[in-house]
Parts: C-alpha cells; sequence; structure tokens
C-alpha cells in the first residue's frame, strides 16, 4: 500500500511537468460572459490562508510566502493536519490594510500579500488554526473576476504585460474594472513554460 502511495505521488509529480493538474481543486465559479479572450467569470465566498512579505520584487515575495504558506497547509497548524493543496496561488497589485482581508497583493511599498485559497471542505470552525503567527486566515467575499489566460514563465515583466493586456481589452466593453489587476498562477515552477496555466486577473463590475 505504502509503495502504491509512493507510485502515485511519483506519477502526480511527473504529470505536473505537461501541466496535468489532476485531483487539484480550484474554487467553482460560474462563466458568465466572454469578451474575446476574456472570461467574466462569478465566484462565491471562500476562506483562504494569508502571509504578509516584506520583498524587494513581487517573485521573491511570491517564493517566500508560498515557502511560509505551504508550511502552514502541510502540518504547521494546532492540529497538526495536512490541508490539500489547491490552485491557483494568486498575486495581486491591489493596495489592502493589514486589517482587510490571493493570493498575493501589494500590501504596501516591498510588502505584499500571498494567499492560498482552502479546500471547499472546510469552514472556519474546522479549519485548522496556523502556528506561524504571520499567517492569518482570511475570509474571501463572493466576486466577479475578468480573467485573461496566458501560458510561459510568468515573470514580473511577463506578468505586467498580460494584465496591461486585460485592461486594454475591458477598456469599450460593458465590464469595469473594481481594482488592480493581478496575476493567479496554476502549476509549480517545473511544469514546460508553454502548458503552464498563468491569468491575469481583476474584479469588475458592469458599467
Amino acid at each position: 500500500m505504502r509503495l502504491f502511495a509512493v507510485l502515485s505521488s511519483l506519477l502526480l509529480s511527473a504529470c505536473t511537468v505537461i501541466g496535468v493538474r489532476s485531483g487539484t481543486e480550484e474554487p467553482r465559479f460560474e462563466v458568465i460572459d466572454q469578451r474575446g479572450d476574456v472570461e467574466i467569470r462569478r465566484y462565491g465566498p471562500r476562506l483562504a490562508a494569508e502571509t504578509v512579505v516584506a520583498s524587494a520584487t513581487e517573485t521573491a515575495a511570491r517564493s517566500d510566502g508560498f515557502r511560509r504558506l505551504a508550511g502552514y497547509i502541510f502540518g504547521g497548524n494546532q492540529s497538526a493536519a495536512t490541508i490539500a493543496m489547491t490552485a491557483p496561488v494568486t498575486q495581486t497589485s491591489e493596495r489592502i490594510a493589514m486589517t482587510a482581508p490571493v493570493g498575493a497583493t501589494q500590501a504596501g511599498d516591498g510588502r505584499w500579500a500571498i494567499r492560498f485559497f482552502m479546500p471547499a471542505t472546510y469552514s472556519r470552525a474546522t479549519l485548522p488554526i496556523p502556528n506561524d503567527p504571520q499567517i492569518r486566515l482570511v475570509d474571501v467575499p463572493a466576486e466577479t473576476m475578468a480573467v485573461l489566460r496566458y501560458s510561459g514563465v510568468p515573470s514580473a515583466a511577463a506578468a505586467a504585460e498580460q494584465r496591461a493586456a486585460l485592461l486594454v481589452a475591458l477598456a469599450n466593453g460593458p465590464w469595469q474594472s473594481a481594482g488592480d489587476a493581478g496575476d493567479w498562477f496554476y502549476d509549480p515552477p517545473w511544469t514546460l513554460p508553454p502548458l503552464r496555466r498563468n491569468e491575469a486577473v481583476v474584479a469588475v463590475v458592469r458599467r
């Protein structure tokens, strides 16, 4: 049985190299509109774990925040429980107050809030409490998001280009941005770049 589990784990890891995300939960959504390459999605409320990282660059903050939150879901909590990894890990340029509710959000100069969404099976009452005081659990409200999918390595420059393209695509349509654009990342760094799934995103409202 243990050998089977090890082999299954190795197989799943190998699949992620070619962009196969079998078994990885994603937040449920409904596509309510399509504007060219841009999807308009409606997400329900969900829970997330979030940490703020001080860093000179967004890519370094993403890496440091990921490691910190990975510690939480892989047993660094008061229940010593393992929480399933979900997708996406998010990063946005939205400025937030430290008391407000991922992804990764710019929290001030050189500070980024990195967020993992939690599996839908958890509630506030059942989600394990983090051991690390730098991690907090937040309620993410329902929201409507405009999403532009892209592949490749999501460097800071590439991500900025796609965020700009998303905003241009929305400029003359019925949907207006209601915050700063950001990025969602679905694959580990070893996934082949052409097969990686990245998304430029922004909250929207109808004009």
